[in-house]
């Protein structure tokens, strides 16, 4: 790439400018923005998971008192009824944590799509500061969540190898499973990310891995916890002034400025 060049002063010798500035306000607001949703989440919504075994044992009652209505001793079987009963607590239960495992895995791709929307969009503001155009503005946008990390890491403002971008790397896969179901995530999680498919060994035998898809989804509370937290920790590592005297971008930044560059 170019140097950056003092153009207006006549002088063509490369000097450091900042290429990005994040305003401390902002970074507090955003972190802030974060953890009001990750609260929320979790008072409002998951919450309500919290009494699943009583809940369960009160449907089972429920289904008893119904059935019984019609119970006849000459014909039914009072133990049968009970079993039944029992069985059908059981399956209340099954239902609320699957329904429990849906909404908390919706707050987390609800917080990593609003984390990937707002770093686009900070990136694009700060990269207005010294180029403008509609090809820069669309490649970011459709940029790839690898295509992202290595901007942030050319760029200085993140190294691609920090434990906080790898965790996001694995939440995003884990989103887009929830999301897609098969594909290429999901090979993602079974290679590198086994933590977040939830299988079961038969007499220590771990099931063969062509068998694992997307029904196998499952994060924890602890798995929750560490998304959010990497969102924080990016947020705060985010060097508050990046300062350069040459824009080392990536090859498909660089052509999109130069697709720009053309256009005028």
């Amino acid at each position: 790439m170019p140097n950056i060049r003092d153009d207006q002063a006549g002088n063509n010798k490369p000097h450091a400018v900042t290429c990005f500035d994040i305003w401390e306000p902002w970074r507090e607001s955003i972190i802030e923005q974060h953890r009001f949703y990750v609260d929320q989440g979790r008072k409002k919504l998951l919450s309500q998971f919290s009494n699943m075994e009583q809940e369960s044992e009160e449907a089972a009652e429920r289904w008893l008192e119904k059935r019984s209505e019609h119970f006849d001793p000459d014909r039914d079987d009072p133990g049968s009824l009970e079993e039944d009963a029992h069985h059908e607590g059981i399956e209340f239960y099954r239902l609320l944590s699957e329904l429990r495992d849906q909404v908390r895995m919706s707050i987390v791709a609800g917080m990593y799509h609003t984390w990937d929307k707002e770093l686009r969009r900070w990136l694009l503001k700060e990269i207005g500061h010294w180029h403008r155009g509609a090809a820069v503005t669309e490649r970011v946008w459709q940029a790839t969540h690898e295509e992202i990390a290595e901007l942030l890491d050319a760029s200085g403002i993140a190294s691609r190898d920090a434990d906080h971008l790898q965790k996001l790397s694995a939440c995003r896969y884990v989103v887009n499973v929830y999301k897609h179901g098969e594909g290429l995530s999901l090979k993602k999680l079974k290679n590198n990310y086994s933590e977040f498919l939830q299988t079961s060994s038969f007499a220590g035998v771990a099931p063969d891995v062509r068998q694992v898809d997307y029904t196998h989804l499952f994060i924890t509370d602890e798995h929750f916890d560490q998304f959010s937290n990497a969102i924080i920790t990016f947020w705060r590592m985010i060097p508050s002034r990046v300062r350069s005297k040459t824009l080392n971008m990536p090859k498909w930044f660089q052509r999109a400025m130069e697709k720009d560059r053309n256009i005028f």
